[in-house]
């Protein structure tokens, strides 16, 4: 009778903890069928190239992310990490097995003389035996424990191969910000240059009573005015190639070989396949990670559950025993046992329940989290869309605004000569022309970093195969 209610009780359990369903609340609307910002530029039946820098077309920035992808340490931390959960997913699946142990030993003894008879007497004995210990996973504790594991291991890679996704776009906005800094560089050395022959013109007018002192001292002030930003200049690309070695894993007189040839940008309209919206749920990592990380938890979660119902034992010995060494290796020393068991907590001061409420709630954390990525995802994405949009017409505005500026310097600078025109109008062309020359350096650079960021995005990068 006793049996037969145990054994009810433990199918009640079992079937209580089993059929009790987490629901996932992940995202009630569906993704987006399209993105908002379709137009010319963006082809929505392209796959995202995984090594997206090679549309830049560039041999240096190549090297670079190739170097950075062997000798970054967050890359080498993040394969440590994934050394880490591959050992924990072993030790996980060595619980299926059985404990093996082996042990000997000897002991000698001696009775109580001042016990029954009176009479001492001592007795040694030799032993050694193999006793195995093995939990039998019945109702499928283990396998969740494992389960948890393994998705802990996966989502490891797909965190690897959000840094490397990472690392690859900090390396080619680094390196693009390093070609704005030496084309900025030489926009102020060419200004300097042109506003250097003004500023001679306007002293052999002097000297010829053809112009007043005011226009060689304004002059002069423009002159030495854009050449003291050209040390400034210098420092940022200084820092930057500092920054880039570190992204590189060298110290940074080793990076600079190679980048201070100035190379041309690469162009700035490229033609970008961004896919459906759907797809940043199959390519990015951070996603991918998110989701496995719901699984594993969702398997603690079950695991914690089944610690409610009973656990079975297979434990055994097998082994020799003897009071005399030279006989313990014979067929009548030997000695077994075999003694299957189970445990069955039935009150522990509500730590199963609220162990279960805890993984619970952990269960909840990580699925909102899984949420927040993927709308940070969908934000992301349709933000770099929007401004790579929108950086393509302010370099096409730009160019035309340095167009005109140079016009308006060389008619300026022609009526100066001729007298008709007051040397102020060469000032303000030179300004703007500074000004405007700079600022399309600055967009055709910012429309690069636009497109990284996009390429970043959309889940394009690094994937470990």
């Amino acid at each position: 009778m006793l049996r037969k209610w145990i054994f009810c009780l433990c199918a009640c359990c079992m079937s209580a903890v089993l059929s009790a369903q987490h629901s996932y609340r992940y995202l009630n609307e569906p993704l987006p069928e399209s993105w908002p910002e379709d137009n010319e530029v963006f082809v929505q039946t392209l796959p995202v190239e995984d090594r997206w820098w090679k549309v830049f077309e560039d041999p240096t920035l190549d090297s670079l992310i190739a170097e950075a992808s062997e000798r970054n340490y967050s890359v080498e931390s993040a394969m440590a990490r994934i050394e880490q959960s591959r050992m924990n997913l072993r030790i996980a699946r060595g619980a299926f097995f059985p404990s093996l142990s082996l042990g000997g030993g000897w002991n000698r003894q001696q009775t109580s003389g001042n016990i029954g008879d009176g009479a001492r007497s001592w007795s040694g004995q030799y032993d050694w035996s193999v006793v195995m210990n093995w939990e039998v996973d019945v109702f499928g504790s283990i396998r969740k424990k494992v389960q948890a594991q393994r998705e802990n291991y996966m989502a490891s890679q797909e965190e690897y191969n959000a840094v490397m996704v990472s690392l690859c776009s900090q390396v080619a906005t680094t390196y693009f910000t390093l070609r704005q800094y030496q084309y900025e560089r030489e926009v102020l050395l060419h200004n300097c240059a042109s506003q250097k022959s003004v500023m001679e013109l306007t002293e052999a007018r002097y000297q010829s009573g053809l112009a007043s002192r005011l226009d060689v001292t304004q002059a002069t002030s423009v002159y030495y005015g854009t050449l003291a930003s050209v040390p400034r200049m210098e420092a940022n690309i200084i820092q930057t190639m500092n920054a880039l070695s570190v992204l590189l894993g060298i110290y940074p007189e080793d990076a600079v070989p190679g980048l201070e040839v100035l190379r041309p940008l690469p162009d700035y309209i490229e033609l970008v396949g961004v896919d459906l919206p759907a797809a940043l749920l199959r390519r990015r990592p951070d996603i991918r990670s998110a989701e496995r990380k719901v699984n594993a938890q969702a398997a603690l979660y079950g695991a914690s559950k089944r610690e409610w119902l009973p656990k079975f034992f297979l434990n055994g010995s097998l082994g020799f025993a003897s009071d005399d060494f030279g006989r313990l290796m014979r067929k009548g020393s030997l000695v077994w046992q075999i003694a299957p068991s189970f445990t069955w907590t039935l009150f522990n001061g509500g730590a199963r329940y609220n162990t279960v409420r805890l993984n619970r709630a952990q269960l909840d954390e990580v699925i909102s989290s899984y949420n927040q990525t993927v709308l940070q995802a969908m934000q992301e994405a349709n933000n770099a869309m929007i401004a790579y949009k929108n950086s393509i017409k302010q370099i096409v505005t730009t160019r035309q605004a340095f167009n005109q500026s140079e016009q308006a310097l060389e008619l300026s600078l022609d009526l100066y000569k001729q007298g008709l025109s007051p040397f102020q109008n060469v000032l303000d062309a030179q300004r703007s022309l500074l000004s405007y020359q700079d600022a399309l350096v600055q967009s055709r650079v910012y429309s690069l970093l636009c497109l990284v960021q996009l390429y970043e995005a959309l889940g394009g990068g690094w994937v470990m195969p």
